[in-house]
């Protein structure tokens, strides 16, 4: 495979957590099962297994290698099994920058973590507060403390976790394209004091300038789209390397996280998000909304 390291692994992938290449493998096999016109059942006798064990793999547990190997020589994919290997192999030896500050976040969180730090591109509507990746510590901290619950080491805990995720946007190989549209009233939403959301704003200013990142803000006075009455949502895309992988769209609500991996869900959030590109401002008067909200901040 081009772009294929000394580790196996393409350079897009490197940075993968156990979380993606679970998926990757996961997502591969129900796939490639289903192109050879094959039944669970017929992959279970294979494996001398129950139909339960192949579904559990098709949900994300890890196969042996013996096994791995069997299902892709059923499935006509031997061509595929030194790269599965080596998938098989990251999975289960990959560790996660996140795990000391974890405590602070929700488990249901650590698979959100793990398929962001591996995305390639990342598209956001944000309608409460600016995403985290485009947060400045003094935002971040003024945001988490608004949760009562928390004490001062766990907001610093979250802030540092926060922050650590903005690797991705300058990672070696391949940053992530992000892609925010923000609603204007995030930039009016006061979060700390006047230094903290002029300090935020002007971080916008600044990386909105990088090439792999894109802001856009929705004004006040946009057109309606059904997309608003929704909420914040992203939709992920992953490196066509996991090319069995067709994306997912991620809501976060109070209870915990929800995605929507259907081709006809993911479907219908990017027309949402084609919808609020056009309805929009561009990227030149977006940096003019920006500056004028930073002359309103009181």
């Amino acid at each position: 495979m081009n772009g294929v390291h000394e580790s196996g692994l393409p350079p897009a992938l490197r940075s993968g957590s156990s979380a993606l290449f679970k998926r990757t493998i996961a997502l591969s096999l129900k796939k490639w099962r289903l192109e050879a016109k094959l039944a669970q059942k017929d992959a279970a006798g294979r494996l001398d297994r129950t139909i339960q064990h192949i579904s559990n793999l098709e949900a994300g547990q890890l196969p042996t290698a013996a096994d791995l190997e069997l299902l892709l020589g059923l499935y006509g994919k031997a061509d595929r099994i030194s790269f599965m290997r080596e998938l098989l192999s990251a999975a289960r030896k990959a560790k996660n920058w996140w795990t000391a500050l974890s405590g602070v976040a929700p488990k249901w969180f650590d698979l959100f973590l793990g398929l962001e730090s591996g995305a390639a591109e990342l598209h956001s509507f944000d309608t409460v507060v600016v995403p985290g990746l485009l947060q400045t510590r003094e935002y971040a901290t003024a945001v988490l403390r608004g949760n009562a619950e928390l004490d001062i080491e766990q907001v610093q805990q979250g802030v540092d976790l926060r922050l650590g995720r903005q690797q991705i946007l300058d990672r070696p190989h391949e940053p992530v394209h992000l892609w925010t549209v923000l609603d204007e009233s995030v930039l009016h939403r006061q979060r700390g004091d006047e230094a903290t959301m002029r300090g935020q704003l002007k971080h916008l200013l600044d990386m909105s300038d990088q090439p792999r990142v894109d802001i856009q803000v929705l004004p006040f006075d946009a057109g309606a789209s059904p997309a608003q009455e929704g909420g914040t949502f992203t939709v992920m895309k992953f490196p066509p390397e996991m090319e069995n992988d067709p994306g997912l769209v991620y809501l976060e609500l109070l209870t915990g996280g929800q995605y929507f991996e259907k081709i006809e869900e993911i479907t219908e959030y990017q027309r949402a998000l084609t919808r609020l590109h056009a309805l929009a401002a561009d990227q030149k008067t977006t940096r003019k909304i920006i500056e004028r909200a930073m002359k309103e901040v009181k």
